[in-house]
C-alpha cells in the first residue's frame, strides 16, 4: 500500500523556504516521492488551517518513513524549522 506525507505549512521566511524546497527535493527524489498537492487553492473547513497544504505519495509506508528519517531530509528539516511552522503526518493508504 502507498505511503503519504500530509503536511500543512505556514511559511515565515519565503526566501529561506526556497532553501528548504531545494534540500527537501534531494530526499524526495532519492525516495521516489511524488507531489499530489503542493500549495495551491484550498478551503479550510474545520480546525486550524495553514497557508500551504502538501501531499506526497511514496511507493509504501516504509519508504515514506525512510525518507523522513534520512540524512538528506534531516538537513532539510532543520532548514524548515528556521523558516516555517509545520504539521506533518505520514499515513498508509488503503489501496
Amino acid at each position: 500500500m502507498k505511503g503519504y506525507w500530509i503536511s500543512r505549512v505556514t511559511v515565515n521566511d519565503p526566501e529561506r523556504y526556497k532553501d528548504y524546497l531545494a534540500a527537501g527535493g534531494v530526499a524526495f527524489a532519492k525516495f521516489g516521492g511524488r507531489f499530489l498537492a503542493r500549495g495551491g487553492r484550498h478551503e479550510n473547513l474545520e480546525g486550524a488551517g495553514r497557508a500551504r497544504n502538501i501531499v506526497i505519495e511514496f511507493d509504501d509506508f516504509e519508504t515514506a518513513l525512510a525518507c523522513y528519517r534520512s540524512d538528506e531530509y534531516q538537513v532539510a528539516q532543520k532548514i524548515r524549522e528556521e523558516c516555517a511552522d509545520a504539521d506533518l503526518v505520514i499515513v498508509e493508504g488503503t489501496a
